[in-house]
């Protein structure tokens, strides 16, 4: 079979099958020799089976934990109303990072990184994201987030994508996120992501076994179905769930090992997502990568340019571009997109703390050369007689913006994962 000229093989789909079997040779010939076939489309399946999926694109989510305060992210410095509701913590119009002449709206001074990705036109800045009667409880609203459901109720978003396009078979590594715990967002009925916090924790540990005991161990996870094992029971299984597991902890570990192509600053998200940028190189059949950043919660000593918010905001600019400075360096910068959301935003009043309080709207960020850039959207006035009860309304649904993701992006049926009544947010440039 001709390789480069088969409509049934790419070469990055052909990197992928490598990897696995490279995996598996050096610890399983036997089962190689009787069952390469099968294992190789096990291993791939997501991503060859379905027609119209896109094998190449990659989604990265970014989550900024604690609710994060969107009006001193991007800054309405042309409102009044803005310095009235803030005069202790509002940035200065003299020291916000302008996106472009004209323009009342620019960044906190600290977010030099993305206004970097912003004149590079790599940046979407959507404005006054929300939904209908927000909730502000942390865990409620991010549950609202994860299933894209007012009720904070079901499957996650993504994880019902995975469903979607699986064929009603679990797909190893098709989801991975950076943590102790993977989120609701990526949980499915048939498909549950990998999480982990550090390559080194996801690791089998047949070697630390009692000797007699490791024979059989790596008898039982390296050995895929083996011999008087009927292919469709619970035994094959789980078999399969081994030997996948195995593959991907070596394929994933290998692949993080390697350096970066890039500095990354020194702070969690970078590192993060460092891990990240290493497995899109390496070309795992991952589709989505979920990472966390935390501390957004800042009710007490929120400052203006120089206080505990824009040092947040400092980490999570300078992290993320790191990150496409590694994609370009690897040339797969147009291969992902970048999404960034908090479960909420701030009341638009300071308190007196010298914080902010749980809110509603803020803006949402996507970061990719396939993104229509810019400052899009309508951004929630700050009049009081425009307020609810002292907090923004959103001028746009969160789950149009998941659904553009869906369909603009992934290239698969949005209505299906998020019902019908979501329409995509014009955000991404398509053909």
């Amino acid at each position: 079979m001709d390789l480069h000229n088969s409509s049934a093989y790419t070469r990055r789909r052909f990197m992928r099958h490598g990897v696995t079997m490279v995996s598996a040779a050096t610890t399983v010939p036997l089962f190689l020799q009787n069952t390469a076939s099968a294992l190789a489309q096990s291993a791939s399946s997501l991503t060859t089976s379905q027609p119209n999926v896109p094998e190449d694109r990659v989604l990265v989510v970014v989550q900024l934990g604690g609710g994060n305060d969107g009006l001193n992210t991007v800054v309405p410095f042309g409102m009044r109303d803005y310095y009235t509701a803030r005069p202790g913590i509002g940035i200065a119009e003299r020291d916000v990072l302008k996106l472009g002449r004209g323009s009342s709206i620019g960044l906190h001074p600290s977010l030099t990184g993305l206004k970097s990705l912003y004149d590079d036109g790599l940046l979407s800045i959507l404005q006054g994201v929300g939904y209908p009667n927000p909730n502000r409880s942390h865990f409620k609203s991010m549950d609202i987030w994860h299933t894209a459901n007012t009720s904070g109720v079901g499957d996650g978003w993504l994880g019902r994508y995975f469903d979607n396009d699986c064929n009603g078979t679990p797909e190893p590594n098709v989801g991975v996120a950076i943590g102790r715990t993977a989120p609701l967002a990526m949980q499915g009925r048939i498909n549950k992501p990998i999480s982990f916090e550090s390559p080194d924790q996801f690791r089998w540990t047949g070697g630390e076994l009692h000797e007699a005991l490791e024979q059989p161990y790596e008898s039982i996870t390296r050995s895929g179905v083996q011999e008087g094992v009927g292919e469709n029971t619970n035994t094959a299984f789980l078999m399969r769930t081994a030997l996948d597991a195995q593959l991907a902890s070596e394929a994933i570990r290998k692949a993080v090992a390697a350096r970066p192509l890039v500095a990354y600053p020194n702070n969690d998200l970078a590192r993060q997502l460092a891990m990240v940028g290493a497995m899109i190189r390496a070309e795992l059949n991952t589709r989505v990568y979920y990472v966390t950043m935390g501390g957004f919660d800042t009710h007490a000593g929120q400052g203006g340019p120089q206080g505990r918010h824009a040092q947040l905001l400092s980490q999570f600019g300078s992290a993320l571009k790191a990150f496409y400075d590694d994609l370009a360096a690897q040339g797969n910068e147009h291969r992902v997109l970048t999404m960034t959301f908090s479960e909420f935003g701030r009341r638009v009043a300071q308190n007196g703390s010298g914080g902010t309080d749980h809110g509603t709207a803020a803006p949402m960020f996507l970061a990719g050369p396939m993104v229509k850039a810019g400052l899009l959207g309508k951004h929630p006035s700050l009049s009081k007689s425009a307020l609810d009860n002292g907090d923004l309304r959103f001028t746009l649904d969160f789950r149009s913006v998941q659904a553009a993701i869906l369909k603009d992006w992934l290239e698969t049926d949005h209505a299906q994962v998020l019902g019908r009544g979501h329409r995509a947010a014009r955000v991404i440039r398509t053909r």
